[in-house]
């Protein structure tokens, strides 16, 4: 057994997969053929539901089914409304490992996945809720630093590293994501006691991710300082910031903010429903980048490993040349 896999094993174990290496959950563009191909390859690909319906999300699995000889997940975010039906959805088709993202998740929903025989995954953004989810029995965490792509919390990766794998590490597999572009910070986490990691950033330009061409390009043009996240212009209004390539779409997303505040002001949405509209919002802009290829108007999500990404490649070799670069350092190291 090589040194990587030693150091993965936990979560490979969990995963059922050669590498402990999850796909981020990216909206739009984690759907079938990357999920597949990911899982495929040896690595672990796991489908972004996002504001799908029950309907929408039941197809997807079927199609991904189709194309994947592995198994995958599914990511599914706590605040939809319509959670429990998603959550039956992955049970009927046999879903073995369920991402929730998003917050902490709701009364019930973690007996609802474990009742099926599925595998729980939960994001854990301090040391407390990580302990917290431990407790109320997940299978394993996801630690998420703000170099990362789409929604951020206010932590750096290496902080986040430093702060749970310590503590928790030997509790439960622990994946590590954010501003993750090469295999020497693999090697780097797994040597502290992480399991695995999440990418999703360097898989945008997989030959097999469905992404437009003009958004690929975006990708492969940018550097880490373009990736900026979005400013909250509202105290009462928690949007949880997102890190994007700045263009038009940044803008006017501060303008929607303004817009859905003035609603929260008036009486005509309440909390939750500023929040899954900001959630609609969101879904709607990426849906324009990275389907429609305007790069403009639309949201480019995208993580500070961006600089790292430099050509469209196929999913086995990026996942092969991580592992190498990985391997090497380890190898050099001890």
């Amino acid at each position: 057994m090589s040194k990587i896999d030693d150091l993965m094993a936990r979560g490979t174990d969990l995963l059922g997969s050669d590498y402990a290496i999850l796909c981020g959950a990216m909206s739009w563009v984690s759907e079938r053929h990357l999920v597949s191909a990911i899982s495929n390859a040896g690595g672990f690909g796991v489908i972004a539901c996002g504001a799908m319906t029950p309907e929408l999300l039941d197809a997807e699995i079927a199609a991904t089914k189709a194309l994947a000889t592995r198994n995958f997940g599914v990511n599914l975010i706590t605040m939809h409304p319509q959670l429990f039906d998603l959550i039956d959805i992955c049970a009927k088709h046999g879903i073995g490992h369920v991402v929730l993202a998003g917050g902490l998740p709701p009364k019930g929903s973690l007996e609802a996945i474990k009742a099926s025989g599925a595998k729980v995954i939960c994001f854990a953004p301090t040391l407390a809720l990580g302990k917290k989810l431990v407790r109320s029995g997940v299978d394993a965490l996801v630690i998420e630093g703000m170099e990362a792509g789409g929604h951020i919390g206010p932590v750096s990766t290496s902080v986040l590293a430093q702060e749970i794998l310590p503590t928790l590490g030997s509790e439960v597999p622990i994946f590590v994501a954010g501003g993750i572009g090469r295999g020497e910070a693999i090697a780097a986490y797994l040597e502290m006691g992480a399991s695995g990691v999440q990418l999703g950033t360097r898989f945008v330009c997989a030959t097999e991710s469905i992404a437009h061409p003009n958004f690929k390009k975006a990708f492969l043009r940018a550097s880490a300082r373009e990736a900026v996240a979005s400013v909250q212009i509202d105290p009462r209004l928690p949007v949880i910031p997102v890190r994007a390539l700045k263009n038009a779409g940044t803008e006017a997303f501060t303008a929607k903010q303004r817009e859905v505040a003035n609603k929260l002001d008036t009486g005509e949405v309440d909390m939750m429903a500023a929040q899954l509209e900001i959630e609609h919002y969101w879904a709607g802009a990426l849906r324009r980048a990275v389907i429609d290829g305007d790069v403009e108007n639309g949201s480019l999500m995208a993580g500070q490993s961006v600089g790292m990404v430099s050509a469209e490649e196929g999913v086995a070799d990026i996942i092969a040349t991580l592992v190498q670069q990985a391997e090497m350092a380890l190898h050099t190291r001890n």
